[in-house]
């Protein structure tokens, strides 16, 4: 049975990645077991973390994350953290839209938001 979930990201700063993480999470680290590794619990038993590598040899993610208004979320960080490719998506056979973009060291992030808001609801309610 799983009951929690955590993504492990590689860095090459992590002062520069915990200054990133905490405006794109609006939150400052949850914990910090070492030095060069940070943790936030991002929704109830799901923890990013990040562990700063001399060089990142390959890419990791994507990592969404659900929220109730994607163009919102695309204009905070497009604001508060440059970035430059933020393009949204849709499927006709998807029930959310969804963008993928690149933190700085080439881990693949993003956010997605329900179609249909009575299921938004739904799942939110189902995680209180």
């Amino acid at each position: 049975m799983m009951f929690e979930m955590t993504i492990r990201f590689a860095v090459t700063d992590i002062e520069k990645a915990r200054s990133w993480y905490t405006i794109f999470l609006q939150k400052d680290p949850d914990f910090i077991p070492h030095a060069g590794f940070l943790e936030w619990e991002v929704v109830s038993g799901c923890w990013l973390q990040l562990a700063e590598k001399a060089e990142t040899e390959y890419r990791n993610g994507p990592l969404r994350l659900g929220v109730r208004n994607l163009e919102a979320a695309r204009e905070r960080v497009i604001e508060k953290l440059d970035i430059q490719d933020f393009d949204i998506h849709m499927r006709s056979d998807v029930p959310v839209k969804w963008a993928t973009f690149p933190d700085p060291w080439g881990n693949q992030l993003g956010y997605y938001e329900y179609l249909d808001k009575e299921e938004e609801q739904n799942r939110i309610n189902q995680l209180k």
